[in-house]
């Protein structure tokens, strides 16, 4: 870590915070805070979309799938796409129908308040914990340079080893510096600042990429003979297996549902087409994500195959620095090329990216927390007896609230998991089944009241959570599995206590 790569660094995480700050003028009420006053283009809500389904997780982990796999992560990606259709058909309409601030408002409309609110309180509990795990992995990044400057092997805090001493560290600077442009911009600036946190990252991995270009010898030809030689590029795997991730049919069909799941009723996306000026530009900002999408995880998996070309072929006495006990550690393999090859400068950009696309989630998450929690609980407790005043100032507030809470669950990271993916995925895989199934049920069904809701809900989770416990199958398939079960169940509990008279409406 060179002087001017912490400048770099440094540089960047000041004009973001400062940047954020200069929205704080356009804030008047909870509706400029949260939904920007509905006045947004397209193409920059676009951008945030991109940015925030970019954590430092796919940053890192996705060269790593590439260089210990192949190019089937690309099969979830092209069910990304498929549930973009679904959401933009089935649910886009009902958001423009009336002032929203959560989508878990229409669920309230729908069935009333006891589901709305179970809906808010479980996406609550989902972005805290899967985000903080997030902000966990961002932390790694910067615990690693931090240890190599000087003095930093006398920073210990009390009970705490030196690792973990600066991941706690990196953990406060990352998490505090995106609080506070949160808490001053709201979403205007965390729509805008995730446009420029889109170029940096994705500035970063071209330059990474040219750099790792230019150190394998023989280029481009060499990558695609030593990549295609040992199955790097392979796109499909048509293997019927649920135990089995990344098949044609779990990333197809699996990921279809997830991302009409987190596209359709999770309130950090929603929230999006929320500040859209119209029905029709959020549903061009959601499908020209995915065009946005589809090419940026090509781009990762294709550094990643370069890695493998590299490492295997012309610096093998280096694996052993991603290796422990004879297992590949893939998170480390792309950080560990950052920090060793890049240049003086480009280092800095490129550790810029990495903290932009984790900055982008982590801003997304805590404002779209702070809308659930005012939107769906603190506003109707109020009934709306508050003034504007009062209202922007708790929003604020309650940005903060749920900051601390994810700097807190990173930090409780530090002993809990060293899989960052699977447990980020799992979590929200898990969760998220359960919403779709009741947005499934009010948009598809008449009949279903709020206990068959209920009913729905629990056996979706209870069948969610014995799949996870008691089977080896893929988290790729527990949305489906959830909003299914959810839907036929509660369909089938407000059937069952229905009098035969009123026929068989659906």
């Amino acid at each position: 870590m060179r002087p001017i790569d912490l400048a770099v660094l440094a540089a960047y995480l000041a004009g973001i915070v400062a940047f954020g700050a200069h929205f704080s003028r356009a804030q008047r009420s909870v509706q400029d805070y949260f939904v920007s006053g509905k006045r947004l283009p397209w193409w920059a809500i676009m951008g945030s979309i991109v940015a925030t389904e970019t954590s430092t997780v796919t940053f890192i982990s996705v060269p790593g799938f590439a260089y210990a796999a192949n190019f089937t992560f690309l099969q979830l990606v092209t069910g990304y796409l498929i549930g973009r259709v679904a959401v933009a058909v089935l649910f886009i309409p009902a958001y423009f129908r009336g002032e929203l601030l959560t989508v878990y408002q229409l669920l309230g409309q729908r069935f009333g308040t006891g589901v709305k609110r179970f809906a808010s309180a479980l996406f609550l509990v989902t972005r805290s914990l899967a985000d903080g795990f997030r902000l966990f992995a961002t932390g790694l990044v910067l615990a690693a340079l931090l240890a190599t400057l000087p003095g930093a092997e006398h920073l210990l805090l009390p009970g705490l080893d030196r690792t973990a001493t600066l991941l706690v560290a990196s953990v406060l600077i990352l998490g505090v510096a995106t609080i506070v442009y949160t808490y001053l911009g709201g979403m205007a600036a965390v729509i805008w600042t995730d446009v420029i946190q889109l170029a940096v990252y994705l500035a970063g991995a071209l330059v990474a990429a040219a750099i790792l270009l230019d150190r394998i010898p023989g280029g481009w030809a060499e990558v695609v003979r030593v990549g295609s030689a040992a199955g790097r590029f392979k796109l499909f795997d048509f293997t019927w297996d649920v135990t089995r991730g990344y098949t044609f049919w779990s990333g197809v069909v699996g990921g279809a549902f997830l991302t009409t799941a987190t596209h359709g009723t999770d309130q950090m996306m929603v929230q999006r087409y929320l500040c859209a000026r119209s029905p029709r530009d959020a549903r061009a900002a959601l499908l020209w994500s995915g065009v946005v999408v589809f090419a940026q995880f090509a781009l990762f998996l294709l550094i990643g195959a370069m890695l493998f070309v590299y490492y295997t072929g012309h610096a093998p006495q280096e694996i052993a620095a991603f290796t422990a006990d004879g297992r590949l550690l893939t998170d480390r393999i792309f950080p560990y090329f950052i920090v060793r090859h890049m240049p003086p400068g480009v280092l800095g950009l490129v550790l810029a990216a990495i903290f932009a696309a984790a900055m982008s989630t982590l801003s997304s998450s805590l404002n779209s927390s702070s809308a659930a929690a005012i939107g769906d609980f603190w506003l109707p407790m109020t009934g709306g007896r508050r003034s504007a005043a009062d209202q922007l100032r708790v929003s604020r507030l309650m940005t903060v609230a749920w900051g601390a809470v994810q700097v807190v669950v990173a930090i409780s990271a530090i002993k809990l998991s060293s899989r960052v993916v699977d447990e980020v995925l799992g979590i929200a895989s898990f969760t998220n089944g359960v919403i779709l199934g009741l947005f499934f049920l009010g948009t598809f069904t008449r009949r279903v009241r709020q206990g068959d809701a209920f009913v729905g809900a629990a056996a979706g989770a209870a069948v969610t959570l014995a799949v996870r416990i008691f089977t080896a199958v893929t988290w790729q398939w527990y949305v489906l599995i959830g909003s299914l079960v959810t839907l036929a169940v509660g369909y089938v509990a407000a059937f069952a206590k229905a009098p035969a008279s009123q026929g068989r409406e659906p």
